[in-house]
Protein backbone atom coordinates (compact mmCIF):
# COMPACT_ATOMS: atom_id res chain seq x y z
CA UNK A 1 0.00 0.00 0.00
CA UNK A 2 1.18 3.08 -0.85
CA UNK A 3 2.19 5.96 1.96
CA UNK A 4 -0.70 8.42 0.31
CA UNK A 5 -2.84 5.33 0.14
CA UNK A 6 -2.87 4.58 4.08
CA UNK A 7 -2.76 8.44 4.76
CA UNK A 8 -6.13 8.82 3.59
CA UNK A 9 -7.24 5.35 4.82
CA UNK A 10 -6.44 6.50 8.02
CA UNK A 11 -7.69 10.31 7.93
CA UNK A 12 -11.30 8.73 6.60
CA UNK A 13 -11.31 6.43 9.77
CA UNK A 14 -10.52 8.97 11.94
CA UNK A 15 -13.11 11.38 10.29
CA UNK A 16 -15.80 9.49 9.30
CA UNK A 17 -17.68 9.89 12.47
CA UNK A 18 -17.76 13.67 11.62
CA UNK A 19 -18.96 13.38 7.84
CA UNK A 20 -22.03 11.09 9.64
CA UNK A 21 -22.75 13.62 12.08
CA UNK A 22 -22.86 16.29 10.13
CA UNK A 23 -24.64 14.37 7.07
CA UNK A 24 -27.04 12.86 9.18
CA UNK A 25 -29.38 16.59 10.02
CA UNK A 26 -29.95 16.35 6.33
CA UNK A 27 -31.52 13.26 6.37
CA UNK A 28 -33.14 13.40 9.90
CA UNK A 29 -33.73 17.12 10.63
CA UNK A 30 -36.34 19.26 10.85
CA UNK A 31 -38.76 20.22 13.78
CA UNK A 32 -37.57 22.90 17.13
CA UNK A 33 -34.90 25.28 15.59
CA UNK A 34 -32.03 25.01 18.12
CA UNK A 35 -32.10 28.55 18.29
CA UNK A 36 -35.89 28.50 18.88
CA UNK A 37 -36.52 31.36 16.00
CA UNK A 38 -34.92 34.00 18.24
CA UNK A 39 -32.53 36.83 16.58
CA UNK A 40 -29.13 37.76 17.69
CA UNK A 41 -28.09 41.66 19.15
CA UNK A 42 -27.68 42.35 15.70
CA UNK A 43 -31.67 41.36 14.54
CA UNK A 44 -30.50 38.34 11.92
CA UNK A 45 -31.74 34.84 13.13
CA UNK A 46 -28.28 32.88 15.67
CA UNK A 47 -28.51 29.87 13.32
CA UNK A 48 -31.01 29.59 11.03
CA UNK A 49 -34.08 27.39 11.38
CA UNK A 50 -32.19 24.54 9.52
CA UNK A 51 -30.02 24.06 12.49
CA UNK A 52 -32.44 22.07 14.60
CA UNK A 53 -32.75 19.87 17.93
CA UNK A 54 -33.58 16.88 16.14
CA UNK A 55 -30.80 17.32 13.31
CA UNK A 56 -28.44 17.74 15.94
CA UNK A 57 -29.36 14.57 18.36
CA UNK A 58 -29.65 12.22 14.84
CA UNK A 59 -26.24 13.18 14.44
CA UNK A 60 -24.71 12.84 16.92
CA UNK A 61 -26.18 9.71 17.71
CA UNK A 62 -25.36 8.63 14.36
CA UNK A 63 -21.96 9.86 14.03
CA UNK A 64 -21.25 8.33 17.97
CA UNK A 65 -22.92 4.49 16.64
CA UNK A 66 -19.76 5.20 13.94
CA UNK A 67 -17.14 5.76 16.20
CA UNK A 68 -18.59 2.55 18.28
CA UNK A 69 -18.59 0.77 15.27
CA UNK A 70 -15.05 1.80 14.03
CA UNK A 71 -13.87 1.06 17.82
CA UNK A 72 -14.90 -2.40 18.03
CA UNK A 73 -13.46 -3.21 14.16
CA UNK A 74 -10.12 -1.03 14.20
CA UNK A 75 -9.66 -0.92 18.05
CA UNK A 76 -7.59 2.42 16.77
CA UNK A 77 -9.06 4.76 19.33
CA UNK A 78 -11.03 5.10 22.07
CA UNK A 79 -14.64 4.22 22.60
CA UNK A 80 -15.00 8.14 23.41
CA UNK A 81 -13.50 9.29 20.14
CA UNK A 82 -16.76 9.39 18.24
CA UNK A 83 -18.86 11.10 20.46
CA UNK A 84 -16.27 13.83 20.64
CA UNK A 85 -15.85 13.98 16.95
CA UNK A 86 -19.12 14.18 16.34
CA UNK A 87 -20.09 17.33 19.04
CA UNK A 88 -16.92 19.10 17.79
CA UNK A 89 -19.01 18.78 14.15
CA UNK A 90 -21.85 20.11 15.15
CA UNK A 91 -20.90 22.72 16.83
CA UNK A 92 -17.93 23.46 14.36
CA UNK A 93 -21.29 23.50 11.32
CA UNK A 94 -23.22 25.64 14.13
CA UNK A 95 -20.57 28.17 14.45
CA UNK A 96 -20.25 28.28 10.50
CA UNK A 97 -24.23 28.94 10.61
CA UNK A 98 -23.47 31.86 13.23
CA UNK A 99 -20.86 33.76 11.01
CA UNK A 100 -22.78 33.06 7.70
CA UNK A 101 -25.83 35.07 9.20
CA UNK A 102 -23.85 37.76 10.51
CA UNK A 103 -22.67 38.01 6.89
CA UNK A 104 -26.17 37.90 5.91
CA UNK A 105 -26.11 34.77 3.99
CA UNK A 106 -29.57 32.79 4.10
CA UNK A 107 -29.82 29.44 5.24
CA UNK A 108 -29.05 26.96 2.55
CA UNK A 109 -27.15 29.65 0.63
CA UNK A 110 -23.24 28.93 -0.03
CA UNK A 111 -19.89 30.67 2.17
CA UNK A 112 -16.90 28.86 0.14
CA UNK A 113 -13.99 27.21 2.67
CA UNK A 114 -16.35 27.66 5.85
CA UNK A 115 -18.77 25.32 4.63
CA UNK A 116 -16.46 23.18 3.53
CA UNK A 117 -14.39 22.86 6.45
CA UNK A 118 -16.44 24.09 9.64
CA UNK A 119 -17.67 20.93 10.87
CA UNK A 120 -14.27 19.02 9.83
CA UNK A 121 -12.38 21.53 12.21
CA UNK A 122 -15.07 21.19 15.28
CA UNK A 123 -14.23 17.27 14.74
CA UNK A 124 -10.34 17.49 14.86
CA UNK A 125 -10.49 20.27 17.79
CA UNK A 126 -12.53 18.15 20.02
CA UNK A 127 -10.25 15.50 19.33
CA UNK A 128 -7.30 17.26 20.00
CA UNK A 129 -7.21 16.50 23.83
CA UNK A 130 -7.17 12.72 23.52
CA UNK A 131 -3.59 13.38 22.31
CA UNK A 132 -4.18 11.20 18.99
CA UNK A 133 -3.94 13.25 15.83
CA UNK A 134 -1.06 13.43 14.17
CA UNK A 135 -0.04 17.00 12.25
CA UNK A 136 -0.32 14.75 9.03
CA UNK A 137 -3.29 13.41 9.91
CA UNK A 138 -5.24 16.42 10.50
CA UNK A 139 -3.78 18.45 7.77
CA UNK A 140 -5.04 15.30 5.29
CA UNK A 141 -8.75 15.87 6.76
CA UNK A 142 -8.35 19.49 6.61
CA UNK A 143 -7.20 18.69 2.26
CA UNK A 144 -9.64 15.69 1.49
CA UNK A 145 -12.47 17.15 3.22
CA UNK A 146 -13.58 20.00 0.65
CA UNK A 147 -13.78 17.95 -2.39
CA UNK A 148 -15.27 15.42 -0.29
CA UNK A 149 -17.95 17.66 1.09
CA UNK A 150 -18.93 19.19 -2.71
CA UNK A 151 -19.17 15.39 -3.98
CA UNK A 152 -21.64 14.13 -1.15
CA UNK A 153 -23.36 17.42 -1.28
CA UNK A 154 -23.90 16.97 -5.04
CA UNK A 155 -24.76 13.41 -4.91
CA UNK A 156 -27.88 14.14 -1.89
CA UNK A 157 -28.68 16.73 -4.23
CA UNK A 158 -29.28 14.65 -7.21
CA UNK A 159 -31.00 12.22 -4.94
CA UNK A 160 -33.44 14.87 -3.60
CA UNK A 161 -32.05 14.78 -0.11
CA UNK A 162 -30.90 18.75 -0.12
CA UNK A 163 -32.30 21.24 -2.13
CA UNK A 164 -29.29 22.58 -3.87
CA UNK A 165 -25.54 21.17 -4.83
CA UNK A 166 -23.69 22.61 -1.84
Amino acid sequence: MSEIFRIVVDTLKVIFPAYCANATPVLAGGGLPIDFGKKFIDRKPIFGENKTYKGFIAGLAAGTLVGIIENAIFRQYPPIFGFLTSVGALLGDLIGAFIKRRIGIAPGKPLPVVDQIDFIAGALLFAYPLGILSSELVLSALIITPPIHFLTNFAAYKLGLKSNPW
